[in-house]
């Protein structure tokens, strides 16, 4: 079994040759908030992945094998609920509604402009409903986001610098 115990986000700083030439191991959110967890990449070989704790592995990260060899994630489709808000009784606001609702409930959310995304769950989808919102199921990838004290958020946006320096 091969480990790999290191992660570039996004492969940054990797040429994009390089990403295209390495091996692929597609994974569902549930196994990429794991820190450490046994699979097979697209070649066959068989990964150890020992992550320091908290790591979150997000599509398109890079994953460094102790050969230094790359693996590169993708998010697996998997069963999700896709909610948008009703155009014809309702506001594109309905959908930060439900996001706080969801929040509360500290459910995992993927958030887009136009749409949310979290997993299956039939209570979830008739209070989304109840709230004229659409809901349909899909497969598809699933990134929730990080939390504000978890790893970036799934944009991959994030700030090393302090917000005092900004005049507001």
């Amino acid at each position: 079994m091969l480990t790999v115990s290191k992660l570039l986000p996004g492969g940054q700083g990797l040429a994009p040759v390089l990403l295209k030439r390495a091996a692929t191991l597609e994974l569902d959110a549930d196994v990429r908030q794991k820190s450490r967890f046994e699979t097979t990449d697209s070649q066959g070989r068989q990964l150890g992945v020992f992550l320091p704790r908290g790591t979150v592995v997000r599509g398109g990260d890079v994953l460094v094998a102790e050969d230094g060899s790359m693996v590169r994630v993708l998010a697996a489709p998997q069963p999700v609920l896709v909610i948008t808000h009703c155009p014809d009784h309702g506001t594109p606001f309905d959908l930060l509604r439900a996001a706080y609702h969801l929040g509360n409930r500290h459910v995992p959310i993927e958030l887009k402009p136009d749409h949310l995304k979290i997993e299956p769950d039939h209570v979830l989808a008739d209070l989304l409903r109840s709230m004229h919102l659409i809901v349909r199921e899909d497969n598809a990838a699933f990134e929730p986001e990080g939390g504000a004290y978890g790893a970036p958020a799934a944009h991959g946006h994030h700030h090393d610098h302090d917000h005092d320096d900004h005049d507001h």
